[in-house]
């Protein structure tokens, strides 16, 4: 049975994952596509090369290419999905600036 995948939504119904995916270079984009229907369909097996877990409950999509897109995610209950941040990666390490966005707004989904 598949996943319900979710984009993190703002307080002013902001769709800031779907704006990112749209904002990003057609090759780059149906990459994103395809990863997320392979998060769609293996949910939490889905593993490296593809995803990783990052801690603290957060996990990030690896699109890999010219640029390196990470799309940090999370799990709800009822087999859900939620999208929570993407940004294009420029060092080794996830920049805690990332990752704390995406913190806070899976806490603010609770």
């Amino acid at each position: 049975m598949d996943w319900n995948i979710e984009t993190y939504e703002t307080s002013r119904r902001e769709k800031v994952i779907d704006e990112f995916i749209k904002n990003q270079k057609p090759q780059a984009r149906s990459k994103i596509v395809h990863i997320v229907k392979l998060l769609k369909f293996y949910g939490n097996q889905l593993g490296l090369p593809h995803s990783k877990a990052l801690g603290a409950g957060l996990y990030e999509l690896r699109i890999r290419g010219r640029e390196e897109i990470r799309i940090i995610y999370c799990f709800a209950p009822q087999k859900t999905i939620y999208l929570l941040h993407g940004f294009k990666k420029q060092t080794q390490k996830t920049p805690k600036k990332e990752l704390d966005i995406a913190l806070q707004r899976m806490k603010s989904l609770t």
